[in-house]
């Protein structure tokens, strides 16, 4: 699942007319980078959910057929934060009758990660469903965000150790992890990681390379500039 549904409100005056998620950084559109690094590692089937705008998304990107993949979306009314967001598209993300751990990825980031070993990452939760409720990719702490979010200990992230580091926007998720959020509730994603964590329900890996939060108009610059740089060379 790729989360696309927020408003980019310090984006604007970018996004007075176009979704966050279909600004343009190099040749493509923040989402399309996304798009192309899950297709490149075999997933396949895409969620897209979207609210601001997210018309315009379904437009830009259509079924998939253009990127080699199939995409679904989850339209919103409502602002769902995260974990509301994952919980309403949910019976597109799994089934009652084989629930699957799943991936899910922030739109707006730009990251270099390779997801291909995630799909080994997937198969071992789905034998530690209760174990495991989710495992996150970390990385360093950028200047914007210099407090962090979690700390990695050995395989597990915690609330508590010595060095903290930044939640990339990329996780695996069992959906029980969710069974506290109804359908259509608005519900942020740390309070249900932080409670996972208390019973060593989340592991982690750390991510040395290239990623970046786009979430001003300088840092979207900022990545502009790398990538054509990089299209040079």
């Amino acid at each position: 699942m790729i989360l696309a549904a927020g408003q980019g409100k310090r984006m604007r005056p970018l996004t007075d007319n176009l979704p966050k998620p279909l600004l343009k950084a190099g040749k493509h559109a923040l989402i399309e980078y996304q798009i192309f690094n899950l297709a490149r590692a075999g997933f396949m089937d895409i969620v897209i959910n979207h609210a601001y705008l997210g018309t315009m998304i379904e437009e830009a990107l259509g079924n998939g057929d253009q990127y080699g993949v199939r995409i679904h979306y989850s339209p919103e009314t409502l602002v769902l934060e995260t974990a509301g967001g994952i919980v309403n598209a949910m019976h597109l993300l799994t089934n009652p009758q084989q629930t699957m751990p799943f991936l899910v990825v922030n739109g707006d980031i730009y990251c270099e990660f390779d997801y291909a070993p995630l799909r080994a990452t997937l198969d071992t939760m789905q034998t530690q469903a209760k174990q495991r409720l989710a495992h996150l990719i970390l990385v360093d702490n950028p200047a914007h965000h210099p407090e962090g979010d979690f700390f990695l200990q050995h395989e597990y992230v915690t609330s508590v150790g010595t060095k903290k580091l930044t939640f990339s926007g990329i996780g695996l998720y069992q959906s029980q992890i969710f069974h506290t959020v109804a359908p259509g509730e608005a519900a942020k994603l740390a309070p249900l990681l932080r409670q996972a964590m208390q019973n060593n329900q989340v592991t982690g890996e750390y991510f040395s390379g290239r990623w970046i939060d786009v979430g001003t108009p300088e840092r979207l610059q900022q990545l502009d500039n790398h990538l054509k740089v990089q299209a040079q060379s």
